[in-house]
């Protein structure tokens, strides 16, 4: 008899990152004493409660012809009831069968839920049968953060490494713990400057950087002070110096921003005419305007950008066990972004997409961090990863992909994309190939345990980022992410 042996890899850890058999997580600094921020903050309530299950209010059943009028009505009357002590208006269940809808479906009211009975084509079915481009479902709030005045005071320290949770400033007195403030990272000529994106080879379209489009305003809150220092919730993902402009604080106020919406347990469809159509229902599910909110259990198919897009606006969204498949749409420039993220403290976790481009993507001047963790792609047309100009803090965890993960200088691809990102961390991939590339200045970029091939990137001669463990099995801990949040939770 012949026994058949497989040989595990000996289980290794990162030399940035490792854990001891408590849990404990020590994190090494580079020369500047930035390290790998904590990711462990994101999604709904920061990862702090469960997502919740209310039982429902409203129960609505398919009708023949166009379902628009129908569904927005319950929600419109939902929206005028007053919120419970959880903020919670209405959940409303959208029984089996087929809902034909031919506009969007908005919701503008915190507090509403949408619940169908299972995301197979054979239960709660929504089509999106309009012929034009447009968002089936739609999260939204109005207008944007304001700063409140006479908040503004200058970070004194020469220099705020990546990972910090804390830093000096000018003046503590207008502020107090569980104040919501912007750390604003001011964007510099002298910036651009230093990492080149005053100098991108020209094609026809190509735009130059202006500094005065890349003001990142960072959402945290204030967790302790002492003295002139302050404490806050997330981490800093981008270095703070002084030679670029140095950072500030201010306190700030949202009040159009909606919250506590959820949708779950659909299964969306848009029709169309040709597989390059591009008039039909564009995306499946978009927010902005909006925080803590969720969208669970759902399956997507045939929408032409998105199955869930996360607008500039959008802040703590949990996308979790979401598929996206068979976009139509051409194959090419600014379609099929799978999971697309502008927003902030978005964590996107056990994802699937096929035929999908950009499946696991951000946009441009993008604030983490933002995680996507346990998600697969099959059938890429194009890569994963930050896409153009400049997204901080984004953690790619156990990432599966047929494609490529690139995070790199991108160069006059597009309008002029230039350096992709920073403090961008792929943990334990898998790609066919992958780019990771360090900015000319402002920090770096990490491939930790990625099974694939290396790939030197639309530009041969930038510099490689931090790369550990190339096609070398059994590291850990195996998700960063999960690693972190149970750090977290075992800090008494």
């Amino acid at each position: 008899m012949v026994f058949c042996q497989t040989k595990t890899s000996p289980a290794w850890q990162s030399g940035l990152v490792s854990v001891d058999a408590n849990g404990k997580l020590t994190y090494t600094p580079d020369k500047q004493g930035n390290t790998i921020p904590d990711f462990s903050r994101v999604g709904y309530h920061h990862g702090t409660k469960s997502i919740p299950c209310y039982p429902q209010v409203k129960v609505i059943s398919p009708v023949e012809g166009d379902n628009w009028e129908n569904i927005q009505e319950v929600i419109d009357e939902i929206s005028e009831k007053n919120p419970d002590i959880n903020g919670h208006r209405g959940t409303i269940l959208l029984k089996r069968g087929e809902y034909r809808v031919s506009k969007s479906i908005v919701i503008s009211t915190s507090g509403i839920i949408l619940k169908g009975e299972g995301d197979n084509v054979n239960e709660t079915r929504i089509i999106a049968t309009g012929r034009q481009k447009y968002s089936l479902i739609e999260i939204k709030g109005e207008g944007r953060y304001q700063e409140i005045i006479n908040s503004r005071v200058k970070i004194t320290d020469e220099f705020v490494p990546v990972g910090s949770h804390s830093f000096h400033v000018a003046s503590t007195d207008q502020f107090q713990v569980g104040d919501r403030i912007i750390l604003f990272r001011p964007g510099t000529p002298q910036w651009i400057e230093a990492i080149q994106m005053n100098r991108i080879i020209e094609r026809p379209g190509t735009r130059q950087w202006n500094a005065d489009e890349y003001n990142l305003a960072f959402e945290r809150e204030i967790t302790k002070i002492e003295g002139k220092s302050v404490f806050i919730d997330n981490p800093v993902v981008m270095q703070m110096e002084e030679q670029y402009g140095g950072g500030e604080i201010y306190k700030y106020r949202f009040n159009g921003r909606i919250h506590e919406v959820g949708i779950s347990d659909m299964y969306l469809e848009s029709e169309y005419e040709t597989e390059d159509d591009t008039e039909h229902g564009w995306i499946a599910i978009q927010l902005d305007n909006a925080e803590n909110c969720w969208i669970k259990n759902i399956t997507t198919k045939n929408f032409g950008y998105s199955a869930v897009s996360c607008e500039r606006f959008a802040k703590n969204i949990t996308v979790s066990d979401a598929r996206c498949f068979d976009p139509k749409s051409p194959i090419t420039g600014g379609m099929r972004y799978s999971f697309n993220n502008n927003g902030q403290q978005n964590l996107f976790m056990n994802c699937v997409s096929r035929n999908g481009r950009h499946d696991y993507v951000t946009g441009a001047r993008v604030c983490g961090p933002n995680v996507f963790y346990n998600c697969i792609s099959i059938n890429a047309f194009s890569d994963i990863g930050p896409h153009h100009r400049w997204a901080t803090g984004t953690l790619y965890d156990n990432v599966v992909t047929d494609g490529e993960i690139n995070i790199q200088d991108r160069g006059n691809m597009g309008s002029g994309h230039g350096w992709a990102g920073v403090t961008q961390v792929l943990w334990n991939c898998h790609a066919d190939r992958a780019t990771v590339q360090k900015p000319w200045a402002s920090g770096n970029n990490y491939n930790i345990g990625m099974k694939g091939n290396h790939y030197p990137g639309h530009f041969k001669d930038r510099e490689d980022g931090v790369w550990e463990g190339l096609n070398k099995g059994n590291l850990i801990p195996r998700s960063l992410y999960q690693a972190q949040l149970q750090a977290r939770s075992n800090v008494k």
